[in-house]
């Protein structure tokens, strides 16, 4: 049988290195060489069978991929984490093999099933790759060897590869661009590596530098995140190439990287290209990008580019739009819909790409629309059509457009705007803050009755263009709150890894503007926003009132503050605050949760542990004694005591409480399963914790005797926090009657039953109220003076929590006891809310410094 080998003769059989891990193990060329040769004795070479891999980052993927092709097989690579794909690939296919993980270990499985299609693979048929990724049917790219290897061989001569070329392989191999990276430093003689982390990892940047990597392929969403990672601030002095293809980059990272490569004596490649032509179409030379690129170039080696009118006859004349037209020896021998089609043989001479572009004088193309309703956004090739389809199984009528910029959806229902946009999210595999669902009361129709989707366009298109000239301030407003993330018009309160803290000050910021906040803004981007009725700001007279957490996160915080001072029996205000932070993270950080995005999860610690370890480091430098109970965020569980210097003062056990409940919430998130229940059933899912955190707060201190210090661990007021989170998913009336009959039971026997003094009566019914307050009153309508004072406290709440005991504490100390004690509590109280306060404001103040200076550095960033 014909047969493919990506691994070149002149490096068989040497120790030089062909694959490296960001553990520290590699495979050489020969290590490499003889492991595909047995993968390739396994399949035999006898008929020529077609096998499919789960395509995950893994030597084992490699060794199958490679195997396979020698011995004269056929591949597919497929997504690891798509069972509706595979399933719909394994009925439409047939394929006689499957190489994926199973019992936590690698198998090669023949597949055999009843009424198998007999006829023969095609001779020529190398790989099958999948057009529509994850949210399409099982539709296929058919691939030559010839294909496979013109392309590897183009790519590797005009980015000049050599084997002493590395590259960082952060692409998926089951995506053409990432496989491309792959096959053309092979072919070459050179490396890749696996980092096992994405950019955004705190330890990527350390991993490609430590491995010696020379080149970085990514696409445009790559480059953003690594703006975010602060890429150009590294030192990789190994670096010499940079990629970008699977989509437009903007023109000003464009620039700035070109000229960060430029000064590295490094190069930077733009490029452009498309599965079916297995990867690599068109590219930039370095030396040609320009200030405002917005070209894909010329032609790789060995391939032309051309235009065509709507007839197909050729355009020669520059300036002149046409459908791009692509010659060379990597356009594929066709599509494949089921198994009887890879028997065909080639059926192309010519790549139609369905992109409109025009040609400049220099003989360079520029796309300039879409011939067809898809897009590449962040490299994937997204189907409106499939889309609508989604929502449509979904029971949600839409209308689906967008660029290379986002996903647009218009539905008819405004309630249904949050979970379209969870649907698409996840039918995608596209990040939130690209994703943007907007509601309308109908569509725009054509005499035929069909969607007028020119007039949807254009109206989309202005849209943005009046929220990105409007939207200035309420974009500075997010840009201070989060920094120094950076922060553009598409993303959103959540995508930023927001949480309660942010969310009151931000508040505050747009208060000053003048500015109302819808009910759902928290997952709306900020151009969204400027979508939903009428033009930007939305004016204080709609405004309803104050959100009802915030002004009981006020409440909760004086009620700690006059607790701790005088020891009144109204000790529901730590109670009330770990309803909130449930509340919270099912409002602001469930969608990370349960995308497995732990890091944007645990974000909003950061706001809360800094401050907290810089008192606990005050304390130790006072004490000349490290505590180490609080510097592990265990002194709650009462074996430690502050008058040893173990812990600081036990008033600091929320604190700890709080970081133990994203603890748990990331271990139970960290199980797949758990994260695939919670999408599909997410309140009832949240019941089912409910149950559990309950069951551990009786059934855990009978067997666990620390005293009265019990009721600081999590295991006591862990259903507290879940009570709130299961309220973040109460979404109809319903939800809210179960989950109020259940708290009713729950802090009503605690209250009622279980009390031993009158505070605990007073501090269960206060949870439960706020409970109420926070199912079924959203907001509270305070006069405008109240209003802004309940809104400070509520956005000082941490800071207060954290400083308000200084005040008695230390700076009173002295005339503690010549104030009569009632005059002593109040200054206690009002200093401790007012220490906190001006805390609160002098981060909030520093923030907004460093903000403006860096916002003064950087360009404004409107797009993905």
């Amino acid at each position: 049988m014909p047969s493919i080998d990506l691994v070149p003769e002149i490096a068989r059989g040497e120790s030089r290195t062909a694959l490296l891990f960001a553990d520290g193990r590699a495979l050489s060329y020969a290590e490499l060489n003889s492991r595909t040769l047995r993968f390739a004795t396994q399949l035999g070479q006898g008929e020529k069978l077609l096998v499919a891999i789960s395509a995950e980052a893994s030597e084992h993927v490699v060794v199958a991929y490679l195997g396979a092709l020698r011995a004269g097989h056929a591949v597919a690579m497929m997504p690891p984490c798509d069972e509706r794909l595979w399933n719909d690939f394994l009925a439409a296919f047939q394929p006689d093999f499957t190489f994926r993980p199973a019992d936590g270990r690698w198998r090669l499985i023949k597949e055999t099933r009843p009424g198998r299609d007999a006829q023969p693979l095609h001779p020529d048929l190398a790989l099958l790759l999948m057009t529509s990724g994850s949210s399409g049917a099982a539709k296929a790219v058919r691939l030559s060897y010839g294909n496979l290897e013109a392309n590897a061989r183009s790519i590797a001569a005009y980015l000049e590869l050599s084997s002493a070329d590395r590259a960082a392989l952060v692409l998926p191999l089951h995506y053409s661009y990432g496989l491309s990276v792959l096959n053309s430093h092979l072919i070459a003689g050179g490396s890749v590596l696996f980092p096992g982390v994405s950019v955004m990892n705190g330890d990527f940047l350390g991993v490609i530098g430590d491995a010696g990597c020379t080149n970085f392929s990514g696409v445009p969403y790559s480059y953003e995140l690594l703006e975010r990672a602060r890429f150009r601030a590294a030192e990789l002095k190994a670096l010499r190439m940079m990629t970008v293809a699977g989509g437009q980059l903007r023109s000003d990272l464009v620039r700035l990287y070109r000229d960060h490569m430029h000064a590295k004596s490094g190069r930077f490649f733009v490029m452009y290209g498309q599965t079916e032509a297995t990867a690599r179409i068109a590219f930039v030379p370095p030396e040609s990008l320009s200030d405002s690129e917005e070209r894909i170039g010329i032609a790789i080696p060995g391939g032309s580019l051309g235009l065509v009118d709507a007839e197909g006859k050729p355009i020669s004349q520059s300036g002149t739009p046409g459908e791009l037209v692509y010659r060379g020896p990597n356009v594929m021998m066709g599509y494949g819909d089921r198994r009887c089609d890879l028997a065909r043989g080639a059926e192309l001479e010519a790549l139609n790409t369905g992109d409109i572009a025009m040609r400049d004088e220099q003989g360079f193309f520029r796309i300039v629309g879409r011939k067809s309703r898809f897009a590449k956004i962040a490299g994937l090739r997204i189907g409106f059509d499939i889309m609508e389809q989604v929502l449509g199984r979904a029971g949600i009528a839409a209308a689906v457009l967008g660029d290379d910029e986002g996903l647009q959806a218009y539905v008819t229902d405004a309630d249904m705007t949050g979970r379209a946009q969870r649907i698409l999210t996840e039918a995608s595999r596209l990040p939130a803050n690209l994703v943007c669902v907007a509601a309308r009361e109908n569509f725009p129709r054509l005499a035929s009755g069909k969607i007028d989707y020119a007039c949807l366009e254009q109206e989309r298109l202005k849209r943005r263009a009046e929220v990105r000239s409007e939207t200035g301030s309420v974009l500075g407003a997010y840009r201070r709150v989060f920094y120094p993330l950076t922060v553009g018009c598409n993303d959103s309160f959540v995508t930023l890894g927001g949480d309660s803290l942010r969310f009151l000050q931000l508040v505050m910021e747009l208060e000053r503007l003048d500015v109302h906040l819808p009910d759902g803004w928290e997952h709306q981007s900020i151009a969204e926003l400027g979508n939903r009725g009428g033009r930007w700001p939305f004016k204080r007279k709609e405004a309803g009132g104050l959100p009802t957490e915030l002004v009981l996160r006020a409440m909760a915080i004086l009620l700690v503050v006059v607790h701790h001072e005088t020891l009144w029996p109204i000790p529901g205000g730590s109670g009330v605050m770990m309803l909130l932070a449930g509340f919270s993270l099912a409002r602001f950080q469930s969608t990370h949760f349960l995308t497995g995005r732990f890091r944007h999860a645990l974000r909003p610690a950061i706001d809360v542990l800094v401050p907290y370890f810089l008192i606990v480091a005050a304390y130790a430098v006072a004490w000349q004694a490290v505590p180490w109970a609080s510097i592990t965020l265990t002194g709650n569980f009462g074996y430690a005591e502050p008058e040893r210097h173990e812990m600081i003062p036990y008033l600091y056990w929320f604190i700890e409480a709080y970081a133990q409940t994203l603890l748990v919430f990331s271990l139970i998130f960290a199980a797949p399963a758990a994260r695939r229940l919670a999408q599909v059933r997410p309140f009832a899912f949240s019941l089912g914790l409910l149950g559990l955190a309950v069951a551990a707060r009786f059934s855990i201190p009978p067997f666990v005797d620390i005293g009265n210090r019990q009721i600081f661990t999590i295991y006591w007021v862990f259903h507290l926090a879940v009570f709130g989170w299961c309220a973040g998913f109460a979404d109809n009336p319903a939800r809210k009657l179960i989950l109020t009959a259940l708290a009713a039971a729950v802090l009503g026997y605690l209250a009622l039953w279980e009390t031993v003094w009158l505070g605990t009566t007073v501090k269960y019914l206060t949870i439960f109220a706020a409970l109420l307050a926070v199912l079924y009153v959203p907001r509270v309508r305070l006069p405008g003076g109240v209003g802004r004072v309940v809104t400070l406290i509520a956005v000082s709440a941490f800071p207060i929590y954290l400083s308000h005991r200084f005040v008695p504490e230390a700076l009173l100390a002295p005339v503690a006891r010549t104030l009569p004690a009632p005059f002593f509590h109040l200054l206690a109280i009002t200093g401790g809310i007012g220490i906190g306060i001006v805390a609160g404001k002098a981060w909030a103040s520093l923030r907004n410094l460093l903000s403006r200076s860096a916002m003064g550095r950087q360009p404004e960033l409107h797009s993905v």
